[in-house]
């Protein structure tokens, strides 16, 4: 699933589960809930490794 590898895939220690943190108004989260995404728009990969690759 894309929403593990994503920097914006968080944990909630106090609601014991995985959640999605980008930050929409209100006006956003209802343009993303209403159209169907073959792909998340504000997918960020969130693999540490991959990004200092592209630094060496």
């Amino acid at each position: 699933m894309e929403c593990d590898y994503c920097a914006y895939h968080a944990y909630d220690d106090e609601a014991e589960e995985y959640y999605c943190s980008v930050n929409l108004d209100e006006d956003d989260m209802a343009r993303f809930m209403s159209r169907k995404y073959r792909y998340c728009p504000y997918f960020k990969n969130g693999d540490e490794y991959q990004v200092v690759k592209h630094q060496i």
